[in-house]
């Protein structure tokens, strides 16, 4: 089989890589031509585990390539993906389909076989149906089907997410174009993946109400862990007692300072702006917005609180500023509220992240930016971890210590022992966590 894949963003690599694996042929399609000479040249312009090996391997067999035509692309295809952008847009928060829209214009004027035109990005109830209309105006005489098939892959585990997903979900319009979509997916029945075969618009609101559900599990879990400081209770313990309900599962119940990324914050924000289109709000995911939002700003008083009420004039190193670990995205990290908070409170921040500093050096003037994470600490006032790579777990606490002006850590996801904290010597804060002492660990 033969497909094109339109972006070569997150979505569109990720996903045409894995389906060269596949066997397909795909090409890989974008209008940036730096970019695109990247990809050829076996640069991969995003940070995921893995990606960098499964590309080389499938350009080396031939059956992956990149360019910038879209003709070429789609000579002798079964399917062409449009894998663009759709961004919170300015000023009322519904997605920005401008992109999808534009390749659907594009993919009509090439059109000269029947082609199942398929919305891998993540879109609004109605934007397939739209996408229809466009192609059906362009080219009245054209063959074709639309079809959508939301991705759900994870930031830093996407592979594995596409090779190995919990389920495939197809929206079709027509018998026809489900059966070149199952086609694709064949690979998958081997491991007995289910596949979800649905109309359009259910498959593009199974994705947003899949996302919007998992931010409102992270966001209770943050509002429980706020609770346990309260009363004194762990919320470690509440969420293994809770998790292992198999009604509730334990998956997206670990506390920390709000989520962020590419999808949560603009799908949460897209699907609250469709439901009030058309008048049926959705009143839990607009408070799961407004708290989020709010955490995030929040999180900077913590470290203030840690610091003895004021860090004006003192240095905070900052562990981590990714969104989350094994990625280089900053969209909605909370980084982005927190360090330019700290440094309206008259802090000095010294930061490093793994992956991140190149994108983050933009969006975070003013910091300094360290080699490693002990590059953070000489002379620094205090510690706080933002995201939890693997090589922030096991920091030699004596060295730690004796880098700091004072041994204040703020964990503000919870990587490590308050006990151990407390033994090593350190005035310790976490998240919803009591003291060794009984009282909260609060620094």
């Amino acid at each position: 089989m033969r497909i094109a894949m339109i972006g070569t963003g997150y979505v569109g690599l990720v996903s045409g890589a894995c389906f060269s694996e596949f066997g397909v042929h795909v090409t890989c399609v974008d209008k940036d031509a730096g970019k695109i000479e990247r990809l050829r040249n076996g640069e991969i312009p995003i940070f995921e585990p893995g990606l960098d090996d499964l590309v080389a391997r499938n350009v080396a067999a031939g059956r992956l390539s990149f360019t910038m035509d879209l003709k070429e692309a789609m000579q002798g295809v079964d399917a062409v993906f449009i894998a663009v952008g759709t961004p919170s847009r300015r000023g009322d928060g519904h997605a920005d389909l401008s992109y999808v829209y534009g390749a659907a214009e594009e993919i009509a004027q090439h059109l000269d076989h029947y082609t199942v035109v398929v919305t891998k990005s993540t879109v609004p109830v109605g934007t397939g149906r739209e996408v229809e209309a466009i192609i059906r105006r362009v080219r009245p005489d054209a063959e074709f089907d639309v079809a959508s098939n939301p991705e759900f892959l994870r930031e830093g585990s996407a592979i594995g997410d596409f090779m190995r997903p919990d389920r495939v979900v197809i929206g079709a319009t027509s018998d026809r174009a489900g059966e070149v979509m199952r086609r694709l997916y064949r690979p998958l029945y081997l491991i007995e993946t289910p596949i979800v075969v649905t109309s359009l618009e259910t498959a593009e609101l199974t994705k947003y109400a899949a996302n919007t559900f998992l931010a409102a599990k992270i966001t209770f879990i943050n509002e429980i862990a706020d609770l346990c400081e309260k009363v004194g209770a762990n919320v470690h313990d509440v969420a293994r007692g809770i998790g292992l309900d198999g009604r509730i599962g334990k998956k997206f119940l670990h506390p920390g300072p709000g989520y962020g990324g590419s999808c949560f914050p603009k799908d949460t924000l897209a699907l609250v702006r469709t439901a009030q289109q058309v008048g049926s709000p959705l009143r839990i995911i607009e408070t799961v917005v407004d708290i989020n939002d709010k955490r995030k700003k929040q999180m900077a008083e913590r470290i203030i609180a840690a610091c003895g009420g004021t860090v004006d004039g003192k240095t905070v190193a900052v562990l981590g500023v990714a969104f989350k670990p094994n990625t280089d995205d900053m969209r909605d990290s909370p980084s982005l509220d927190i360090v330019p908070a700290l440094q309206a409170a008259g802090a000095h921040v010294r930061a490093f992240d793994p992956a991140a500093m190149h994108e983050a050096e933009k969006l975070l003037p003013g910091v300094e930016w360290a080699k490693d994470a002990y590059g953070t600490l000489e002379g620094a006032d205090c510690v706080a971890i933002l995201t939890e790579w693997n090589e922030f777990r096991a920091l030699d606490l004596r060295r730690v210590k004796s880098m700091l002006k004072r041994p204040v850590m703020i964990d503000l996801r919870n990587i490590y022992n308050p006990e151990d904290m407390a033994k090593a010597g350190f005035t310790y804060t976490s998240i919803g966590r009591p003291s060794p002492a009984g009282g909260m660990d609060r620094g």
